[in-house]
């Protein structure tokens, strides 16, 4: 999956992953992981996610890193910030209030980029790579964070051969493979929210389970 393909979707508005709420699942766990208000928080494939919103409310500075220059407008301009930009190697850095969103490819993030990170939150990343992806994305991670750093995973589970993704199905033991090397993995919740997506039905889906990891880089 190439980076003209969502490019291509953010500019004809094909964004059906957008929430238009923040999501469940790190409302009702993210205060469990127990990261500080100071820290700052990584947002990998950001989009223009309300969740970031969310967790700056709670005192962090947001990271999020994403391909499409109308994405990091969008969210901006939903906040009625009016963002800076600059040039930071390979990206273009957009930053404004508590966030802070480098315009670029993922897998050109380092160390250097990326900055200080002191926790995580994967809801729509993972889901959205094809299976030659995923373990550069996790080896990508496991390399931009120190060990101790803490992070919510949110996984889709569903019967691939029925619909085509993205969003992508990762079975719990696809991100024990992926991540077990470098992360302590532990499922947190696993339930069927195919009655609350209505799209996914008329895609031919029967049952999808939304799968909550706590994930510790060891």
């Amino acid at each position: 999956m190439q980076a003209d393909f969502w490019l291509e979707r953010w500019r004809q508005g094909q964004i059906g992953w957008h929430q238009p709420e923040f999501h469940p699942a790190l409302l009702k766990y993210w205060p469990a992981l127990g990261v500080e208000p100071s820290q700052r928080v990584f947002v990998p494939l950001c989009g223009r996610s309300l969740d970031m919103i969310w967790l700056a409310r709670r005192g962090h500075p947001v990271l999020g890193v994403e391909l499409s220059p109308i994405a990091a407008a969008e969210f901006f301009g939903h906040e009625s910030l009016s963002a800076s930009q600059s040039q930071a190697g390979r990206f273009i850095r957009h930053a404004a209030g508590r966030y802070e969103i480098l315009q670029g490819d993922f897998f050109d993030l380092s160390p250097a980029n990326a900055g200080v990170i002191g926790a995580w939150y994967d809801r729509a990343a993972l889901i959205a790579l094809p299976p030659d992806l995923r373990a550069r994305y996790a080896e990508g991670m496991a390399a931009l964070l120190a060990p101790g750093t803490r992070g919510l995973l949110i996984t889709a589970e569903y019967p691939q051969e029925r619909m085509s993704g993205p969003p992508f199905a990762v079975m719990e033991g696809e991100v024990r493979a992926l991540f077990d090397p470098g992360f302590e993995v532990e499922l947190l919740e696993r339930q069927d929210v195919i009655g609350g997506n209505p799209r996914f039905i008329e895609r031919g889906l029967e049952s999808l389970h939304e799968a909550v990891y706590r994930l510790t880089r060891r």
